[in-house]
């Protein structure tokens, strides 16, 4: 929920209910101004990625082909692969979903890395193009970054934080007072001109409040202060579960590229190092260990369909198998699998799944498919639901705003601060509870008191434009 129109009726009255409403409105009010333009991108950029990944896949994953027989080997198809980015080095492989898809390679080149796809049948190149460079790439930067990095990050980060706030306060304002629930959840389709307004964006915000916060929270838990060096630090999958294997200077998050795409849970676990006789029966001993014959693995040990194999790198380098909903490598979040295979001996030094994850890698594992409506049509639908809820509840606030605005004002007309307020304390208390779960609130809290109090105090002109 966020801008709202006038307070009710009970505004009117000096008691300590009207002047906690009033403080709440002038939050909610300022907490909007700085989150709509986010949630309005946000919610454009999700549903581009929504529909683009379901109709046209992500990496030439939707590429198709006509069966011809067996498929080349997999050693012919990498080279083929290569050839077609000189000097190139092979970094990735992703198996087709069906067989009547092509197959995936990355290949790193001089350039940057590319994305060839060849036709498994004939070993073929169909085509190749600079990796992650398609338009569910440009929106998913946008979602997450803004296009400006680590500064990008954290404004989304702040916006999603304020978000909480924002919906705290709309669900306070919105409760009905002697009006009875269903003035909360059905609209007043009677009301007319700012009634109306008010009306729809405040049965919106209640009914999407629950999927709202659950957006924002597992869209917080990827932001890199409250996300990676918070909630996820104290979550990692404990590299001890590796079972005393030789581990790596390098984590898991080593395998991202730009956008995120390591299961949550392991991203700052050590990668197992090759080199050893540690590890559990894989390939079969005296077999040389290729992609063919850790591909013939994957399949052996459950990797049906599409699933992804990254190439070692370097002396110590793992063969890493990886399947997860994230990736749309399947529609069940609960079929994570992530299995390192030494590079000399073919035995497998670590294999984990949902099921070895802690209790916040399983939340994780199930919310972000469900925030990317990677679970199949419905979950699409579903999003593109919930997305459109947000951008009409940024437009209605927005609405709303213009239409109590008197005209002429060149200012924001913000509601009013009450003067006495009750529960300060309680407020402050609660202030620094949300600055302290979530830094980039506190942040920001700090940063508009200390505006206010050494700025638009000082600057009547300024006082004027923000009140």
């Amino acid at each position: 929920m966020t801008i709202t129109d006038t307070a009710p009726a009970e505004a009117a009255d000096p008691g300590r209910a009207a002047k906690l409403y009033r403080a709440a409105w002038r939050w909610h009010f300022y907490a909007g101004l700085f989150v709509i333009p986010f949630f309005l991108i946000l919610a454009v950029t999700g549903m581009m990625m929504l529909w683009i990944a379901h109709l046209d896949g992500r990496d030439g994953e939707r590429i198709p082909v006509v069966p011809q027989g067996e498929p080349a080997s997999l050693t012919l198809q990498a080279a083929v692969a290569i050839a077609a980015v000189p000097g190139g080095e092979p970094v990735q492989y992703i198996a087709p979903r069906a067989p009547d898809l092509a197959a995936i390679f990355r290949i790193d080149g001089a350039e940057g890395p590319r994305t060839v796809v060849v036709d498994p049948y004939r070993a073929e190149v169909i085509t190749d193009f600079p990796r992650r460079s398609g338009w569910y790439d440009w929106a998913d930067d946008v979602h997450g970054s803004l296009l400006l990095g680590v500064a990008g990050d954290r404004m989304i980060e702040t916006a999603a934080s304020l978000g909480i706030m924002l919906l705290a306060t709309g669900l306070y304002l919105w409760w009905p007072r002697g009006q009875g629930l269903r003035a909360a959840l059905v609209p007043n389709l009677t009301a007319r001109g700012r009634a109306l307004w008010k009306s729809l964006h405040g049965v919106t915000g209640v009914w999407i409040s629950v999927v709202l916060l659950f957006f924002l929270i597992s869209g917080l838990s990827w932001a890199g202060v409250w996300g990676g060096r918070m909630v996820q630090a104290w979550s990692t999958f404990p590299a001890a579960k590796w079972d005393a294997v030789p581990l790596s200077d390098v984590t898991h998050a080593s395998m991202n590229t730009g956008p995120k795409e390591v299961p949550w849970a392991l991203e700052q676990t050590p990668m197992p190092a090759s080199g050893s006789r540690a590890g559990t029966p894989g390939v079969a001993p005296g077999t040389r260990v290729t992609i063919d014959t850790v591909d013939a693995l994957a399949r052996r040990i459950g990797f049906d369909g599409r699933y992804q194999l990254n190439l070692p790198r370097g002396e110590t380098g793992v063969w890493t198998l990886t399947r997860d909903s994230m990736s749309t490598d399947s529609l069940n979040p609960t079929d994570d699998r992530t299995v390192h295979v030494d590079q000399h001996t073919g035995r497998i030094l670590a294999d984990v799944g949902y099921a070895d994850y802690s209790i916040a890698g399983k939340a994780m594992a199930v919310g972000i498919a469900l925030h990317m409506g990677t679970l199949g049509l419905w979950s699409v639908l579903a999003n593109t639901a919930f997305c459109l809820a947000v951008i009409f509840l940024c437009v209605s606030a927005i609405v709303l705003w213009w239409k109590r605005r008197p005209s002429g004002q060149s200012r924001l007309v913000a509601p009013p601060m009450p003067r006495n307020m009750p529960l300060w304390k309680g407020a402050i208390v609660t202030g620094l509870a949300i600055g302290i779960a979530f830094p980039m609130a506190g942040i920001t809290f700090a940063a508009v008191l200390a505006l206010d109090g050494l700025v638009l105090s000082r600057i009547p002109a300024l006082r004027h434009a923000f009140s």
